[in-house]
């Protein structure tokens, strides 16, 4: 499959179509949004878009006056093939904050790596119980800075809600959470994505990410999953590009705020 067929399929299983635990997906004439339907870390977003010069800036509009009507911030994730090129001028114009770009990319299951196969050696535990989500949390703060006690909040409501779409991993250095990384399984789609895979500072080069990464590798492959997906941050993409990990494109989180 060429870059173009991957990255148009990618568009269609992981943008336009799938369905994300507790939110509302809605498509509009131009747009497919997703509404948050949680009490925790509330997440609005718009996902996918096909528009023009003629018609990007109402559809941006559009946009803003449907979650300012509700009170809610949202993010409209761009990317770098969306149309018209200069959609993210539009929207910078529009008072979004536009985040720093992550690399999208994708690794064939059908080809992965055999260090990404060997059995894991490390000290990697696949959360079982979803109070055991806030685990996560000092790894992110960590790493990230801020508070994420929320997103913790929200991946134990989904642990419980649809399990068999999330799973949860934590890496242990000398029986301390060291490492922890996520992976979603969409229903219906070749693609699970890669989510987390934070390491905090002090236990960095010890091979902790490599060991969720390839924790998760497996579990994707034993569901039947074709891809696996991966919005790197530039301190993960060449990790993930050693492990053969290719470059589809670049997306930037776009930010709006409604008015205090």
């Amino acid at each position: 499959m060429t870059d173009d067929e991957l990255l148009a399929l990618y568009d269609e299983e992981q943008r336009r179509t799938p369905q994300f635990p507790g939110a509302r997906r809605e498509e509009t004439a131009n747009v497919v949004r997703y509404v948050d339907e949680t009490a925790v870390a509330e997440a609005n977003f718009v996902l996918y878009s096909r528009l023009t010069p003629a018609n990007a800036d109402r559809a941006i509009q559009e946009q803003i006056d449907y979650f300012a009507a509700h009170g809610r911030s949202f993010e409209w994730k761009l990317f770098d093939h969306d149309t018209p090129p200069d959609l993210r001028r539009r929207l910078e114009a529009h008072g979004f904050t536009i985040g720093e770009a992550e690399a999208i990319m994708v690794l064939d299951l059908q080809t992965a790596p055999p260090a990404l196969l060997q059995p894991v050696s490390t000290d990697v535990r696949r959360l079982v119980d979803p109070a055991d989500a806030c685990l996560i949390v000092p790894i992110e703060e960590a790493v990230w800075g801020g508070d994420h006690s929320a997103w913790g909040a929200r991946l134990s409501e989904e642990m419980r809600t649809v399990p068999d779409q999330l799973s949860v991993y934590l890496a242990y250095a000398e029986g301390i959470p060291a490492c922890a990384a996520w992976i979603n399984f969409t229903p219906g789609s070749q693609f699970a994505s890669l989510w987390g895979g934070s390491t905090r500072p002090e236990y960095r080069k010890r091979g902790l990410y490599t060991a969720v990464l390839a924790a998760r590798v497996q579990e994707a492959i034993q569901r039947g999953y074709r891809y696996l997906t991966i919005d790197a941050s530039p301190m993960s993409r060449p990790i993930v590009a050693r492990h053969g990990f290719r470059f589809l494109t670049y997306s930037y989180p776009c930010s709006w705020e409604p008015e205090e």
